[in-house]
């Protein structure tokens, strides 16, 4: 007797950023040259005194379960971190350690979601957001943030989308794949869309919260309008800002209603996140955080060649990215053209396939964001990388020819 899979399992797919990297790991093997500018995780080593914290936890023996909600240590932490870098007032009992940022918002999709519950997601988004309402009975409603707009939702389009079904509005900021990062007079034109609907409740994705390159620290949207704590949860942690993206360590702080509800599905299913990584994040968060602003200033400095670089070469235009480590390029200056095989690129699939097979350079298409025809390229790479990249890129669509 065959296993019947759950019908939930024919609604959702397989991360395109994880298909991939898998697909460029497969041609290296073959012994192609392959130039990954996919994952999205720091490439620079983890800080010496959070790796020492976490060597120290082993010599002591802190290797067993936890309490499920994470360490009392890492709570009170994780409360001073948002007392300090947000103004926002979050005691321990409202904050829920998780295996990872992902881990954190797929438990809160279950814990609220049922069937037909609609989850708006802005797009450009990151890809596994609307997979996630999918597995968790909802319905995924995608709302466009055009490039002339910053890829940033308007609060019109905002106010359009809302149903009555309405249940969650999710936000990235700065933003997977496209950078963006909302000011507070953009937060304010949507949180004005939030008061007349309080049947809709707010997720911030902050998980690239440090890497902003805007010249000043824009106040929390629940400084801005402390209304919409009773209706918020605020997601974060500690993989992208101090480059510890295989400890698997995220948080969540909100409302005691969802945390709990949160804690009890991660009580029965993945249990708590790991100790030494309670650990390591007890230390990044304690720790000395000029790394931060460094890092920060480094990532810049990558955009900033990439976009120049990017810029240069006709039918891709690479709009400014104001924060993380991505820029989201447009490629429709390309579509319609033959390849050298003779294959036209009718769409961002067959560019980024085009890249792949005749320069070696692995990106992710647009289209698994929401939002075509362009394709995200990882500036999480050394300047040596991210310049081959970008030769090989140039020299791929100098080969291609226009069609008859």
């Amino acid at each position: 007797m065959s296993l019947r899979l759950a019908a939930r399992m024919q609604r959702i797919k397989p991360s395109p950023s994880s298909a991939a990297a898998d697909r460029a790991a497969a041609l290296r093997r073959e012994g192609r040259s392959i130039v990954g500018l996919v994952v999205g995780e720091p490439d620079l080593d983890m800080p010496a005194h959070i790796a020492e914290a976490i060597t120290e936890a082993v010599r002591r023996g802190q290797t067993r379960y936890t309490q499920n909600a994470g360490t009392p240590e890492l709570r009170a932490a994780i409360s001073g971190k948002l007392s300090r870098e947000n103004g926002l007032d979050y005691p321990a009992s409202q904050i829920l350690v998780t295996p990872g940022a992902k881990s954190a918002i797929f438990n809160a999709l279950l814990a609220t979601l049922e069937q037909g519950d609609e989850v708006l997601v802005p797009a450009p988004y990151w890809v596994s957001y609307p997979d996630m309402v999918l597995a968790c009975d909802g319905t995924p409603v995608t709302v466009v943030g055009h490039e002339q707009d910053g890829f940033k939702l308007r609060p019109e389009a905002l106010a359009r989308a809302i149903t009555p079904r309405t249940r969650w509005l999710i936000l990235n900021s700065p933003s997977n794949p496209s950078g963006a990062v909302y000011s507070e007079s953009e937060w304010l034109g949507l949180i004005e869309v939030l008061r007349a609907h309080p049947h809709v409740w707010l997720m911030t994705d902050e998980i690239y919260e440090h890497i902003r390159f805007t010249d000043h620290e824009p106040r929390h949207p629940l400084v801005l309008e402390p209304g919409l704590k009773a209706r918020t949860l605020v997601v974060n942690g500690v993989s992208k800002t101090y480059a510890m993206t295989g400890l698997r360590l995220g948080y969540a702080a909100g409302p005691s209603i969802l945390i709990d509800a949160m804690a009890a599905l991660q009580s029965q299913s993945t249990s708590n996140a790991c100790s030494l990584s309670q650990a390591g994040a007890l230390a990044a968060l304690n720790g000395d955080q000029s790394l931060v602003a460094d890092n920060a200033e480094l990532y810049r400095q990558r955009r900033d060649r990439v976009v120049l670089r990017l810029n240069t070469i006709p039918g891709l235009r690479c709009p400014v990215p104001d924060g993380a480590f991505y820029v989201y390029v447009h490629c429709g200056g390309l579509l319609g053209k033959l390849t050298p095989q003779g294959h036209v690129l009718n769409n961002d699939d067959d560019v980024v396939m085009y890249l792949l097979e005749q320069a070696g350079v692995a990106v992710i298409p647009g289209h698994a964001y929401g939002l075509s025809p362009y394709f995200r390229l990882s500036t999480a790479a050394s300047m040596q990388t991210i310049d081959e990249g970008c030769d090989r890129i140039d020299a791929a669509v100098a080969a291609l020819r226009d069609s008859a």
